[in-house]
């Protein structure tokens, strides 16, 4: 029987090239396809994004038929490249084949592939799919039979198919996807790290602390209360007898209204156009608490320790600039609790929320332990000090300028030379 010719054999060694570098090229395009990406299309009513879905469901059965098809086609290469080489150089070119049979394949139908498929994963793995389920429907009976026996191998070892791979998307990769989203503008992608950092706080974090709480005294003169509800620039001020933790109820300026034009004005009138208050545990993550608020048709809440004593207020306000920002323009310059220096220090209140004061300048002051300044100066002297002293913390320069009452009120604050 005749031998076919070099020049067909030639031909059937290319197009196998070509066979090797598709199975090659559609196993990286599809591992490569952004599952994220692929499952957008395909809600959107893609064909081809919903079959590529579908074969992904199923990895092992998809790298099966992958490996089916290019094993088949490199083996079939081996075998007529050895014959090419023997009718051109005799028995010698059994030694010859292996060798131009791995450089052609290894550089035409793995690396050159593989990194196309790598680069432009969606215009390879999408029409390629079709080609892959047909092969798949035609292969199915040895994609099974292999499956089977690769299957109970892996189960032998404690690892099942639907057990290898995780498309579902942990906080912080979420987090991660959102930040690198090149395609997203700079505002709207912090109120997206906004809303994925709300797990991560708590009203703890963000409450105005009760030193700072503005309150009336019922058993203050009334004309000292009137006079602090007019002059008042809250909106909701905290009604208590006597101390704060005894809470009478939750004043709006805009039920005030109602009485302050009375002549007969009484504490009573007052009482009576009080609000039920609303206590919030401090240890409550933001985010479960903006859909408390959501819930109970609240914007305002005393927050309460785990002995029921006010530790502060937090209002749907704060939360909510904890997505979108401050309500500012300049938040260094308009911050209470922050003022700048001409050396490029900073004046700091010692009750400023170290969030406050990383968000604002973008520092990194430790937020694992207390609070406040005043708490982290405390903590990190491990005594109230008695006088003004310094202190460098994580790079950080801190010099205590006034202290009152057992806590430091000011505090002058500057970065370190070496710390960039």
């Amino acid at each position: 029987m005749d031998q076919p010719s070099t020049e067909l054999l030639v031909g059937s060694i290319i197009v196998m090239v070509f066979l090797s570098a598709y199975f090659s090229g559609s196993e990286t395009a599809m591992m490569a396809m952004n599952r994220f990406r692929l499952r957008h299309l395909s809600n959107e009513g893609n064909r081809s994004a919903k079959i590529t879905e579908s074969l992904l469901e199923r990895p092992d059965r998809l790298l099966s038929v992958i490996l089916i098809g290019n094993n088949l086609v490199n083996f079939s290469a081996a075998s007529v490249a050895t014959l090419i080489a023997i009718q051109i150089f005799g028995d010698a070119g059994v030694v010859f084949a292996p060798v131009a049979c791995t450089f052609v394949f290894l550089i035409f139908a793995e690396v050159a592939p593989k990194t196309i498929a790598a680069a432009y994963p969606e215009k390879i793995a999408l029409p390629s799919s079709y080609i892959l389920k047909f092969l798949l429907w035609i292969l199915f009976p040895i994609v099974w039979a292999v499956n089977g026996f690769a299957n109970a191998i892996l189960r032998l070892i404690g690892i099942r198919h639907n057990e290898v791979g995780d498309d579902t998307l942990s906080h912080e990769e979420l987090r991660t996807v959102v930040f690198e989203g090149s395609q997203i503008a700079a505002h709207p992608q912090n109120m997206m790290l906004g809303v994925l950092d709300l797990a991560k706080v708590s009203v703890e974090d963000i409450m105005v602390p009760r030193t700072e709480i503005y309150g009336i005294d019922i058993d203050d003169e009334l004309d000292e209360i009137v006079n602090q509800i007019r002059s008042s620039q809250f909106t909701r001020l905290p009604v208590f007898k006597g101390q704060m933790d005894n809470v009478l109820g939750i004043l709006h300026l805009r039920n005030a209204a109602k009485f302050l034009t009375e002549d007969d004005l009484t504490k009573s009138a007052i009482l009576q156009c009080t609000e039920e208050t609303y206590f919030v545990p401090e240890n409550t993550p933001l985010q479960t608490q903006l859909i408390n608020f959501q819930q109970r048709r609240e914007r305002f809440g005393l927050v309460v320790d785990e002995y029921g004593d006010i530790q502060g207020i937090v209002t749907l306000d704060d939360i909510l600039e904890e997505i979108v920002g401050d309500f500012t323009t300049d938040m260094a310059t308009s911050s209470v609790d922050i003022h700048p220096q001409d050396d490029g220090s900073f004046l700091i209140d010692g009750s400023a929320h170290i969030r406050l004061i990383n968000r604002q300048l973008d520092w990194l002051l430790p937020q694992d332990g207390p609070k406040t300044l005043n708490g982290m100066i405390i903590e990190y002297l491990e005594t109230i000090p008695d006088s003004t002293v310094c202190m460098k913390i994580e790079g950080y320069r801190i010099e205590i300028l006034q202290i009152q009452d057992n806590r430091i009120r000011t505090a002058r604050v500057s970065i370190e030379p070496e710390a960039f």
